[in-house]
């Protein structure tokens, strides 16, 4: 157990931490003290922050009250700051997989993807099942090859749908940026394909967006803001986009996010709230707002993301669809805005836990030769045989899991319950020291990157351009100290070595993937947006580890609340074990589906109904 001295707490060494069910390690809930501001108030409280008189003072009050100078400003650890959350390969052993060959191509990899997965239940029934179920990659491609349907029929399909949800009755502000010739043009040259039987892949013709963090022409890259893309032009795709491009993929256009990655609500001033298709009167979290919301809604089966603190998987799970972030180092991050280096990834939010892993076979390997890496093999999930996994251990840290709303919590237990009585795996129990501490050094190691890539543009910006809630967290931001900065690496570094341990006696760490349900957008954040830190706070609750030390995560839905909104399961996994994240999803995912229910705004683009 930590102890208090005089400025700041004094840690143990790491390896004295008990991590065991009996530890005396206590568990500190969220000490958030901020007020919720937005509309007037949030104006009045930037116009405080940036006077170079009170301003610090109200800086340094928050950080006080907020346990900041505790915890990490005047703290004290034996360990060395560890900057970057790279790991190496150990040889990593997991069940029922494909090996990748080296040296395939992206479309290469997509058909071995394709080819783990199993039939579809309808197609092994003869009939339609009775439950909702979303179109599938899968879905897509044999409808295309048995010319049911046209990829140019269904690019036509989702132009419409788009105008339509941004419509004034709707207002779902999905997209910042979409051109409909150049995705006709796409869905055209897609057509053709088929028509001469020569689709380059299962990815031929699907349409996939983009969050507007990620660099893919013909657009700008925004980044949520109404200035970056003229700081920052576009001049070619991101790997990651260019792999899907050489797939076949529609790039439809590029998503709506929370400006700067800034926030987890997805309320942008400039370009919309993206609402949430469950209910439109509610948040889809942030700050991939728009890619979450358009899978949800059924307008691309994939779209990707960039999680630097939660960013794909929190509204992965408030839009009830699946966010899969693989291990830093895994995917390219060339071409996505330089906003946080060291934690942030790009991700996936798909329908199906089965798109996931294609889109993902996609995008693995293949790395520039400025991102060295250290992995050494990519491992593809036999989804066949889920079935068949074998002792199987799910960490749970009990006091932390319960650290949720009674629905959240009664819905993720019962969906443990469930993987228990069907598979027989384990629950271990164990403890996670020290997470609001990592919370604290996440978002002071985030806030610092950012702050940082952003500072030459910032001095000759009209700060006017910028949102005041992004403003009144850049102001907090760059109040951070070299030392804070340091002491937050050292925490980085402790918990490395707490969740190395873990890993030793667990498979996974299992948790809720957020703390509450998707919230109302309240009419005062439209025009300014919000700082609420105690809902953000609540869920970002669980996202932490796989941002801070680079783990693989993945979120699935396996529940609703009492309002009808979705919940999320997380395993988080050790480093290079997507395989395995993506096996126990899936299985988690066959024991949920018969339970998903239809979003009040859905677009049919297959028109099978």
């Amino acid at each position: 157990m930590a102890i208090f001295g005089t400025h700041g707490r004094v840690y143990k060494p790491a390896q004295d931490v008990d991590l065991g069910s009996k530890s005396d390690e206590t568990y500190l809930r969220a000490n958030v003290k901020a007020p919720r501001v937005a509309g007037l108030l949030v104006k009045i409280f930037v116009w405080i922050l940036e006077s170079w008189i009170i301003g610090p003072i109200v800086v340094y009050i928050l950080k006080r009250d907020n346990l900041i100078h505790q915890i990490i400003s005047y703290a004290k650890f034996q360990e060395p700051p560890l900057f970057v959350p790279s790991h190496p390969w150990e040889g990593l052993k997991e069940q029922e997989i494909s090996v990748l060959q080296p040296e395939l191509t992206p479309h290469e990899q997509v058909q071995q993807a394709a080819d783990c997965i199993p039939p579809s239940p309808e197609m092994v029934a003869g009939n339609p099942v009775s439950y909702f179920q979303r179109w599938t990659i899968k879905d897509f491609s044999k409808a295309y090859t048995s010319g049911e349907t046209t990829p140019l029929m269904v690019a036509e399909r989702f132009v419409a749908a788009v105008k339509a949800s941004s419509g004034p009755h709707l207002q779902m502000s999905f997209f910042i940026n979409y051109n409909v010739e150049d995705i006709l043009r796409q869905a055209t040259e897609s057509t053709l394909r088929y028509e001469r039987g020569k689709p380059i892949s299962v990815l031929d013709g699907v349409p996939i967006a983009i969050k507007d963090e990620i660099d893919c022409k013909p657009y700008p890259t925004t980044g949520g803001t109404k200035w970056l893309h003229k700081l920052r032009p576009c001049i070619s795709d991101a790997c990651c986009v260019q792999h899907l491009r050489s797939c076949g993929a529609i790039l439809v256009g590029k998503t709506n996010m929370h400006e700067l990655g800034a926030g987890t609500s997805g309320i942008n001033p400039h370009y919309g709230a993206t609402r949430n298709p469950y209910d439109k009167s509610k948040v889809s979290g942030g700050s991939s707002s728009g890619s979450a919301a358009v899978v949800c809604a059924g307008l691309c089966p994939v779209a990707l993301g960039v999680d630097g603190g939660g960013s794909v998987r929190m509204p992965a799970a408030l839009c009830g669809v699946v966010g899969f972030k693989p291990t830093f180092g895994r995917v390219s991050h060339s071409g996505v805005l330089p906003l946080n280096w060291t934690v942030g990834m790009v991700g996936i939010l798909a329908g199906t836990v089965e798109d996931a892993f294609i889109a993902y076979a996609a995008l693995t390997g293949h790395l520039p030769s400025n991102e060295p890496s250290s992995q050494s093999r990519i491992n593809f999930p036999l989804l066949t045989t889920t079935s068949t996994l074998s002792d199987v251990k799910l960490a749970k840290y009990s006091e932390w899991f319960n650290d949720c709303n009674e629905d959240v919590r009664s819905c993720c237990d019962k969906a443990l319950d469930w993987l228990r009585e069907q598979y027989g795996w384990k629950t271990v129990e164990v403890t996670v020291p020290e997470i609001e501490e990592m919370r604290l050094a996440h978002y002071l190691t985030i806030g610092s990157e950012c702050s940082t890539s952003l500072a030459p543009h910032l001095e000759n910006l009209n700060m006017s351009e910028v949102g005041w809630d992004v403003r009144l967290g850049l102001r907090i931001y760059g109040s951070f100290s070299s030392r804070e900065y340091l002491n937050a690496q050292r925490l980085r570094n402790r918990h490395m070595q707490f969740h190395k341990e873990i890993f030793k006696s667990a498979d996974v760490i299992v948790t809720p993937t957020t703390g509450v349900t998707a919230y109302t957008i309240k009419n005062d954040a439209l025009k300014s947006g919000e700082l609420d830190y105690i809902n953000g706070a609540a869920l970002i609750r669980y996202m932490i580890a796989g941002n801070f030390l680079g783990l693989p995560a993945v979120t699935i839905p396996v529940g609703y609340d009492k309002l009808g909104m979705p919940i999320g399961l997380q395993f988080i996994g050790q480093p290079w074990s997507e395989a395995t994240l993506l096996h126990l999803a899936y299985a988690m995912q066959g024991l949920c589906k018969g339970t998903y229910r239809k979003p009040e705004v859905f677009y049919d683009l297959l028109k099978k109904e």
